[in-house]
């Protein structure tokens, strides 16, 4: 089951997730670098960079706060 044309954010806020873990099928990144908008995969990164250091801010002040 292939889709055709542009993918909606969801599938590029998965790709990006994956891309962020590291791991991504050769097959997958080129379907993906052929049908994915370019403006939701920079608005997909910028989201996950946030919460990524979000993430990361909020570990650092429960471990600081327990000290």
């Amino acid at each position: 089951m292939e889709q055709k044309g542009k993918s909606s954010f969801a599938r590029t806020m998965k790709a990006v997730m994956w891309s962020f873990f590291g791991v991504r099928r050769s097959r997958d990144h080129a379907a993906d670098a052929t049908q994915l908008n370019p403006l939701h995969v920079i608005a997909a990164a910028v989201i996950a960079a946030a919460v990524f250091i979000g993430v990361l801010i909020a570990i650092v002040h429960m471990v600081v706060s327990k000290g």
